[in-house]
């Protein structure tokens, strides 16, 4: 039995042999790297994906501009809008694409992950990276060299502050003896994915983490991937990707290669993701960021049209 089917976020994207759709923040189409991010319309779409079924909303962690890297993703910081977000809707999951973990302390994360997941109703699912904006690094004294290192510490001490009441952890960043992490999550754990490598081997992260957060490639590649994954799992984890889309009016409008991802009508994207699907990828975030379209349009063909093919798993 999977630990996380009781976990509401978990349980509502993954499935084995099932794939989901979820929307990157900001849920809108901008130029250059900063979106305008009008509060009241990105609460107004998000309602609205819940209410079509997606299974995931995802923020991002960009804690700082940099104009020589490009998009800065949903502008406020990840807790603070994920709060946001959790206070106006009801069931959709919410996932982070991802937490730099080098630039945070594991104590700090830890905390703030079992708040959300505790104040949403179980429903966070926490994707962690090692970061890889050069200008972060020096502006927070994280030595680039130490991600790996890092990134390692920072999973086994959330980890176990979820899991265990005072627990003893000895770590660089952390001398813990007699203190103790509170809330804990309900399920006493929290669903972590994996970014990318993030400086670790396939065999490390299927061994410490609950799933792979990975990037849009061609479906050999893609499947060579997952089939490699699978071997190293053993039990079910999921695989999920993140997607560019931008939707054309013309249903039938073959794929035209964009930044990660196409410029796509909406019939040859129910055909690629189903290709996603038989490759084995469990979920596909969008990301509206090139689209050319009003963004409530889109939205709502996504998810009158290519969402029922790709519903949100029902909760028990």
């Amino acid at each position: 039995m999977n630990p996380f089917d009781k976990h509401k976020g978990y349980s509502r994207m993954f499935k084995e042999n099932h794939l989901t759709l979820g929307l990157f923040f900001p849920i809108e189409s901008y130029e250059g790297s900063i979106p305008k991010m009008d509060i009241d319309q990105q609460m107004k779409l998000a309602k609205r994906a819940e209410e079509l079924n997606f299974a995931a909303l995802f923020v991002r962690d960009v804690p700082l501009h940099d104009p020589y890297f490009g998009d800065v993703g949903q502008i406020y910081d990840p807790w603070v809008f994920l709060g946001y977000i959790a206070a106006h809707t009801d069931n959709i999951a919410l996932g982070t694409g991802s937490i730099i973990l080098t630039l945070r302390h594991p104590l700090h994360v830890a905390k703030a992950a079992a708040s959300i997941d505790k104040i949403s109703g179980e429903r966070l699912v926490l994707g962690v990276a090692t970061g890889d904006r050069p200008i972060e690094f020096p502006a927070f004294s994280v030595d680039p060299e130490q991600r790996s290192t890092l990134f390692q510490e920072a999973i086994m001490v959330m980890k176990k502050a979820w899991k265990e009441n005072f627990p003893a952890i000895q770590s660089p960043r952390v001398q813990l003896t007699n203190g103790d992490l509170l809330p804990k999550p309900r399920l006493l754990d929290i669903p972590v994915l994996v970014t990318g490598h993030s400086s670790q081997s396939v065999e490390w992260i299927a061994e410490n983490s609950d799933g792979w957060l990975y990037y849009p490639r061609n479906l050999r590649f893609q499947a060579e991937l997952i089939k490699n994954w699978r071997a190293q799992t053993g039990q079910f984890k999921p695989f999920s990707q993140s997607l560019y889309v931008d939707l054309t009016e013309d249903p039938n409008h073959p794929p035209v290669p964009i930044h990660l991802g196409f410029r796509i009508g909406r019939n040859p994207l129910i055909e690629f993701i189903e290709s996603l699907k038989i490759a084995g990828v469990n979920h596909v975030i969008m990301n509206l960021k090139y689209g050319q379209r009003p963004v409530e349009e889109v939205v709502e063909e996504l998810g009158e049209e290519v969402v029922p093919h790709f519903p949100a798993l029902t909760v028990k």
